[in-house]
């Protein structure tokens, strides 16, 4: 089985394709910096509501900048032109999610997705990844406890 395992977390996106052996065949990794998070906050929303403010948007509002600084300002001149507070999270929302999916599609264009880290647990990006992608995307039950078991199980084989 062939997959593409990605984790969005507060620092990185990370991303490594696994081979049918289970070997890992590329990897990727692009800084976030606290992002959503702090973008949350500039809409004045908790990091655990923001997912499901952005689902309830009528529409997407383009966000050009995936630097912090640069997009809190763009969000503070959307918020003052009286733009829709969802609105402007569904964009920033979709704003990682281009560069996420830019990502995979640059290491593949087949199987599944499998998306842990913290982010993994805000709905919106999960929908929007997999409207981008059309590919499945499978999520464990605790996505931020992934990459510690990973690298336990690892250092059980190792050591």
């Amino acid at each position: 089985m062939r997959f593409v395992g990605i984790d969005i977390g507060s620092r990185t996106i990370e991303l490594v394709v696994v081979d049918k052996a289970g070997q890992i065949t590329r990897s990727l990794q692009a800084g976030t910096g606290k992002f959503l998070e702090i973008m949350a906050r500039s809409l004045g929303f908790e990091i655990e509501a923001f997912g499901r403010e952005a689902l309830q948007a009528e529409k997407n509002l383009n966000i050009s900048s995936m630097c912090t600084v640069f997009a809190e300002s763009e969000v503070t001149s959307l918020i003052a032109s009286g733009q829709n507070r969802q609105e402007i999270a569904r964009g920033l929302h979709s704003s990682v999610i281009r560069r996420a999916a830019g990502m995979i599609n640059r290491v593949s264009s087949q199987g599944d997705i499998v998306f842990t880290g913290g982010v993994a647990k805000n709905p919106c990006m999960r929908i929007l990844l997999q409207g981008k992608l059309g590919r499945s995307i499978l999520i464990p039950d605790d996505p931020q406890s992934m990459g510690a078991l990973g690298a336990a199980l690892l250092a059980a084989e190792t050591g």
